[in-house]
């Protein structure tokens, strides 16, 4: 069964669609939000809901892709003001990514209200993170809108190493990570994985007719390269060939969904990398005649799935040109590179990884909410 939030029997209820239990923390509190265009109550964003409501929301802090979501992927979000609201927006993914104390003085409580898609090096969690970092130094509440995690029913790939933390990677976490935003956002404060081992005053509305074994459509796209599910079940498995020569679509109606590269002309699919404003602004491969696969039908398997990076490293025919120093960052180790390079199978890699992922699997029941 596929749970979206248009169902009418037991539909699904985020977080912000519960604002009974949200408003009665919010009178006489000056507030902040980090939210972006996936932040909506019935359609209507939540800075528009909560100020119709009568809540002093004195700013809002916004991540990568901005704060109605129309900057490209790696483009800078400038500071500036909400032209709908006139509600001052501060940049979290420009020259800072964690609110400062002077930010915070006219703050009492912030509130996070993004969709995730529930992969480690999707930026929203290290956002997270430094949001919760930046309420510990500074005596500040943070109240998390949890919503579902369309990838939240299985936990697979490699643990991150300490070596390799990044903007896109800063917890000892698989790949797919299985929890929502709510559930990580425990686990950073359980784990003690914030600066100094600090706690961040943390409360989280929870998720209303869900469990991680539901399907779940997004209603709204995650951000501008994951335009529908097909994308955003394939992302952590398709998001690897971001540390390759290869394209993954970007710079096309079908970002995530295809795979090519100029060199790999004995392929069937073929695509062509350009420029479009909003989504990528320097395509990868940008006005080449790529060839490839089309995966926009394929059915997606609930795994890491290591098969197409088999396929396009050994039919690639420079393969010391095939990975980037970005692949690392990526994957989390320096391992996996070097297996797929002398031939190692996906179940003997699945091997190396067992015992780490088998460990984060029970630390993960400790912060479950939903079954």
């Amino acid at each position: 069964m596929v749970v979206t939030c248009d169902a009418q029997s037991n539909k699904v209820m985020t977080g912000a669609d519960q604002l009974d239990l949200l408003l009665p923390s919010l009178t006489g509190k000056r507030v902040a939000l980090i939210v972006n265009q996936t932040s909506v109550v019935k359609k209507t964003h939540l800075a528009d809901t909560l100020k119709s409501r009568g809540v002093n929301i004195v700013k809002v802090f916004a991540p990568e892709h901005g704060f109605r979501g129309n900057a490209a992927d790696g483009e800078p979000v400038n500071d500036t003001i909400d032209l709908k609201t006139g509600i001052p927006l501060l940049s979290l993914y420009g020259k800072s990514h964690k609110p400062k104390p002077q930010q915070l003085t006219d703050v009492d409580i912030l509130i996070f209200d993004v969709q995730d898609v529930g992969a480690r090096f999707y930026t929203y969690i290290s956002t997270l993170t430094w949001v919760m970092e930046a309420c510990a130094e500074n005596g500040k509440t943070l109240i998390v809108l949890d919503r579902p995690n369309p990838n939240g029913n299985y936990v697979d790939g490699p643990i991150l190493q300490p070596a390799f933390k990044s903007t896109i990677g800063l917890h000892p976490i698989p790949i797919v990570h299985g929890l929502t935003i709510g559930e990580i956002a425990g686990m950073i404060n359980g784990e003690g994985w914030l600066e100094g081992k600090k706690k961040c005053s943390l409360e989280i509305v929870k998720l209303k007719n869900w469990k991680h074994a539901d399907e779940y459509s997004l209603p709204i796209r995650p951000s501008p390269n994951l335009p529908n599910d097909q994308a955003v079940r394939l992302y952590p498995s398709i998001c690897l060939f971001e540390g390759t020569v290869i394209s993954l679509g970007r710079g096309t109606p079908m970002p995530f969904q295809v795979l090519g590269s100029p060199e790999l002309k004995n392929m069937p699919f073929q695509f062509t990398p350009v420029a479009i404003k909003g989504f990528s602004i320097r395509p990868p491969l940008e006005n080449k005649l790529c060839y490839g696969v089309d995966l926009r039908s394929v059915p997606v398997e609930r795994k890491l799935d290591l098969s197409y990076l088999f396929k396009f490293y050994q039919a690639f025919p420079d393969k010391e040109k095939f990975f980037t120093n970005y692949f690392e960052k990526l994957v989390g180790n320096k391992e996996l590179r070097e297996q797929i390079k002398q031939g190692m199978t996906e179940d003997q890699i699945r091997a190396t990884w067992k015992s780490d992922l088998d460990s984060y699997k029970e630390k993960r029941k400790k912060y479950l909410l939903y079954k």
